[in-house]
């Protein structure tokens, strides 16, 4: 059974999917949750995912193990250099460092967009010369971290503005090989406010997204000709909303995203496949369409101390430690919900952070 080295902010799922996929995950995260270390082989937690703190744990894992490839998940927007550190000590399976710096590299992206005559928000890389309606945007973020309304505050060139549009937001979660594209498939995600400033982090997903065909075709047709421009490999999703019968694009995420759990336990396997030069036509072949399912994020509401022996339910994940301080606005647990009688899945999922929340306050 081959090791393979996982780095991510929160690793859980690289590490549960390689698991299924019948690998050895050595994890590096930030976290080394309770169920991140139970599917982990071995693992290591760092500060950050700054060259300095990666460095003493792929060191450890490279001469304990002789691990030679690396899977990167989410965390690695602020870091883009580390990509090309962990590329110059182990073979990358997922977009080069290179190419997952030219979507941090927003100018170049749009102006890619504009080529391809594909819509997104209006944005702009100055001030604008007023601030209704403008969204000021991190750079280098993720997970919706850091956007806010615009204010007129004084910004450096690490932000953009982009003009807020209201409607549904939407991912496509897609594998691509370089040149041709597979969406897996179409999800509703919604964001959570937890602050002024923190207005639009992102919460959760559902693998149904209720677009007509149309639109999903149109979706795709955008895929198929951004992918070649960016030569995107393996698991990648699209941002975009959805308004008044019409899609704009927000973003891609260049790395799998956390709406590949809501689908079959073989899609890192097809990751792994279509990075290391494996054709879409010849890797995949059509399955049967998932059971509906959601993911949800529990952010805490107050500080809160984990308890001692505390017993989580089986359908939550990505568990802290006992002992572990979770301050307000931070991620304390993840949940997962399927249809269950005429319950629909956001009314599951609201259900079961309510009841996880309570039961924690009771401690």
């Amino acid at each position: 059974m081959e090791t393979i080295l996982i780095v991510a902010g929160s690793a859980r799922m690289l590490a549960q999917s390689a698991k299924n996929t019948g690998l050895r995950p050595l994890v590096i995260d930030l976290f080394a949750d309770l169920d991140t270390q139970a599917y982990a082989e071995d693992f290591r937690q760092v500060k950050s995912l700054a060259e300095q703190d990666l460095t003493p744990a792929v060191d450890y894992f490279i001469e304990r193990y002789a691990v030679t490839r690396v899977i990167y998940g989410s965390g690695f927007e602020c870091f883009p250099e580390s990509l090309h550190y962990l590329n110059s000590r182990l073979i990358i399976l997922g977009n080069q460092p290179d190419i997952f710096a030219r979507q941090l590299d927003k100018q170049a992206f749009f102006s890619r967009l504009d080529a391809l005559n594909i819509p997104y928000p209006q944005v702009v890389f100055s001030p604008p010369d007023y601030t209704e309606g403008w969204l000021i945007k991190p750079m280098q973020g993720q997970g919706g971290v850091g956007i806010q309304r615009y204010h007129a505050d004084a910004a450096d060139n690490s932000v953009y503005w982009q003009r807020f549009q209201a409607g549904a937001s939407y991912s496509a979660l897609f594998l691509a090989d370089g040149q041709q594209v597979q969406v897996i498939g179409f999800n509703s995600q919604w964001s959570v406010r937890l602050s002024e400033a923190q207005e639009f982090v992102f919460s959760g997903v559902s693998n149904s997204a209720d677009l007509p065909d149309a639109h999903k075709a149109v979706l795709t047709d955008w895929l198929k000709q951004i992918i070649p421009v960016f030569a995107l490999k393996g698991l990648n999703s699209l941002d975009f909303i959805h308004a008044d019968d019409r899609s704009y694009v927000l973003e891609i995420n260049p790395r799998p995203s956390a709406s590949m759990q809501l689908y079959g336990k073989d899609l890192l396997g097809r990751h792994i496949q279509s990075c290391m030069g494996t054709t879409l036509a010849v890797q995949l072949s059509e399955t049967g369409r998932p059971p509906q399912t959601g993911y949800q994020i529990v952010y805490a509401e107050s500080d809160l101390l984990i308890p001692d022996h505390f017993e989580w339910p089986d359908w939550c994940m990505d568990l802290p430690k006992s002992g572990n301080m979770c301050r307000a606005g931070q991620p304390l647990c993840s949940i997962i919900a399927h249809p269950k009688n005429s319950r629909s899945v956001a009314e599951q999922l609201l259900t079961k952070q309510q009841l996880i929340i309570n039961k924690l306050e009771r401690f």
